[in-house]
């Protein structure tokens, strides 16, 4: 007897059911509503193929709405890819299974990208839509043609970030991406009409979306849905009108089936009403068959696409940027030893630009862009043309006042592969980027923020402007590699580091002011021990500075006055504590100096910190309360960030 697709759809809410069940923990309500949805995606639209799950010219499937994790962890076993395994899932949400209670990139293979917070795989999918046009624009159809499917829920589409993700997709015309919107009307508190409402695809119409809506209970209809939206050269949003918790007697339809355990009773009940007699975790065979039959039809459309890789022209060039390997070249140390020859008084926001100019023209893969700041920033170089829906072959994004929806655009591209991205606003806006650059982190997403405007230092545009506490918050990040220059070498030395990072993101904090150059010596890159010393003690040594950015000429100045007075002082530049904490115990002791020393840190940001490198004794110079409008000098003077101030303090501290 022929298998329905009601059947196969069902073996999904089975298995979403059980495995939530056992865990007593999660979210079967979306997996059970969107199983008949899934089910024709798989089917007949999404390209993917399990024995190869990262084949570069797969459809990226994300599931935006990641609470219903059982959802993607069921269409990766039953389709055949190697894991999750049975036992995974009857492991589900326990420490040794792959399936986590949110969906992990690096988990599980079929899962593009780590979701769970709201809104964020749905910003990134359209990162991924746009890494598939210009990759496409740069290497034709024969190497990259595919699509972005979405599944999101009604909260995805509430998040602040989804009108940013939305208003970006439509204007740069990505018609590759569909979003299947789980449109089930009830989120955790009750139904959707508590919270909103908002006339939803008036919205995306109004953002120049194709939209369409099908009933998610019936496959004809959703197949007719998705049809059509694959056909329309614009993004769609799909409304696919569901119930929650479809065929749980009692609880289907209201929030109860959200992010709870259905019971033992009511899934008796389901099970009843759904016709699915098997035991818990137990698929039956022509069913499992027919799953994994869907499984194994993309092989034939991947195997053509190799074939025609093996024989293209650019085929290396292909493989090397989707492997996320640097070509060979000496494009920066060229442009370093330049530098060097005669170092200029630049701000690090200047020299960021003109290291990107080196880097941008070497390496193709950089695609740029600026939340409304490019003058600001300086991220564009005469190497990155805008990137419109009109040429997609650009390198540069104008991302509008989107700086969560770049951030997260960013992660996209970097997971799609084939693209390294970078992007810019204002340090203290990190505050609106922080969601999903620590989605970067988690991920280990290869994506650069270039966050300019790192101090009081702006001056004038005041407290609200100017970062007091973000550095160190970047810092208490895992996995993110913050780099603070001082000087233009310096600059391209931490530019060079985090081109060549592979596994996670890096953060370039720089400055609007100029700095003088302290560094003429670039055969080495000094900035990879993310500490290093700059200036030894000339007279005894008793202190140690510590310093970054812009206070390493302030940590400079200070050092000539304690020579002067007869007290020797090492200066030790730090662009990156990540870097300098995995370095050596010998290394560092050294750096720091033993007992007896004194060590002082000087950062115009919070102190917070810093008593990890100068110890409880040492003196931590910085700013401990929001800044102030005026002018930089009288900024540094009023916050006591000078070397008259300074010293004495050092002074009285040593006896």
């Amino acid at each position: 007897m022929t298998v329905t697709e009601k059947s196969m759809a069902n073996a999904i809410r089975a298995l979403a059911m059980d495995a939530v069940q056992a865990a007593n923990s999660g979210h079967p309500g979306m997996p059970m509503g969107m199983a008949d949805v899934a089910t024709v995606l798989f089917s007949d639209f999404l390209k993917y193929d399990p024995k190869t799950p990262k084949w570069a010219d797969r459809d990226r499937f994300v599931l935006s709405a990641g609470h219903g994790s059982m959802l993607i962890y069921s269409l990766l076993h039953l389709t055949g890819y190697a894991r999750p395994t049975m036992q995974d899932i009857k492991d589900f949400r326990q420490l040794s299974s792959p399936c986590a209670g949110h969906p992990e990139n690096f988990k599980l293979a079929g899962v593009e990208t780590t979701t769970g917070p709201l809104g964020q795989g749905f910003a990134t999918a359209v990162g991924m839509a746009i890494a598939e046009r210009h990759l496409n624009a740069v290497f034709g159809d024969d190497l990259v043609d595919h699509k972005t499917w979405v599944i999101a829920g009604d909260g995805c589409l509430m998040e602040g970030i989804n009108h940013e993700a939305v208003g970006l997709g439509g204007h740069l015309g990505l018609g590759r991406l569909n979003v299947l919107w789980d449109d089930n009307g009830i989120t955790i508190d009750g139904g959707t009409e508590l919270s909103t409402s908002e006339d939803i695809p008036a919205r995306y119409r109004a953002s120049g979306w194709h939209v369409v809506s099908c009933d998610g209970h019936d496959f004809d209809d959703i197949r007719k849905a998705l049809s059509e939206a694959e056909a329309d050269p614009r993004p769609s949003l799909i409304a696919c009108k569901t119930v929650i918790g479809y065929g749980a007697p009692t609880k289907q339809g209201t929030s109860a089936t959200h992010g709870a355990p259905l019971g033992d009773e009511e899934i008796a009940g389901a099970r009843a009403a759904l016709g699915w007699e098997p035991e818990p975790f137990v698929i039956p065979d022509d069913i499992l068959t027919s799953w994994r039959q869907l499984g194994e039809k993309g092989a034939a459309a991947r195997a053509e696409w190799e074939a025609r890789l093996d024989g293209h022209a650019q085929a290396a060039e292909f493989n090397r940027r989707m492997a996320g390997e640097l070509p060979d070249g000496k494009a920066m140390q060229t442009y370093m030893e330049g530098l060097a020859k005669d170092p200029p008084k630049w701000a690090t926001r200047k020299a960021s630009e003109m290291a990107l100019g080196a880097i941008t023209e070497a390496l193709p893969e950089m695609i740029g862009g600026s939340a409304d700041l490019t003058g600001s920033n300086n991220t564009k170089t005469p190497s990155t043309k805008p990137l419109t829906k009109d040429d997609y072959s650009g390198r540069y994004i104008y991302y509008g006042i989107r700086e969560f929806g770049m951030a997260a655009a960013m992660n996209g591209m970097a997971l799609h592969g084939g693209i390294i991205p970078y992007g810019g606003t204002f340090l203290v806006f990190t505050d609106y980027c922080r969601g999903a650059m620590r989605l970067s982190a988690i991920q280990n997403a290869r994506a650069i923020y270039v966050m300019t405007h790192d101090s009081i230092g702006l001056g004038e545009d005041g407290p609200t402007h100017q970062p007091i506490e973000h550095i160190q918050s970047l810092r208490l990040m895992p996995n993110m590699h913050v780099y603070r220059p001082a000087d233009a070498i310096e600059t391209a030395e931490c530019w060079a580091l985090a081109i060549k990072r592979s596994d996670g993101p890096s953060t370039l904090a720089l400055t609007r002011q100029g700095l003088a150059p302290f560094r003429d010596d670039v055969s080495t890159n000094r900035c990879e021990k993310g500490g290093y010393r700059v200036k030894s003690a000339e007279n005894a040594k008793r202190v140690v500075l510590i310093a970054t950015g812009s206070e390493v000429a302030l940590a400079m100045a200070v050092a000539a006055q304690l020579e002067a007075a007869g007290i020797g002082a090492d200066v030790v530049s730090m662009p990156c504590t990540e870097l300098f904490d995995g370095q050596s115990a010998e290394y560092r002791n050294d750096l720091l100096g033993s007992d007896g020393i004194l060590r002082v840190s000087i950062e115009a940001g919070t102190t917070f910190g810093w008593e990890r490198y100068t110890g409880l004794d040492g003196l931590r110079f910085g700013i401990d309360s929001f800044g102030a409008s005026a002018p930089i000098d009288d900024l540094f003077a009023h916050f006591g960030l000078t070397a008259d101030a300074i010293t004495p303090q050092i002074l009285e501290k040593i006896g």
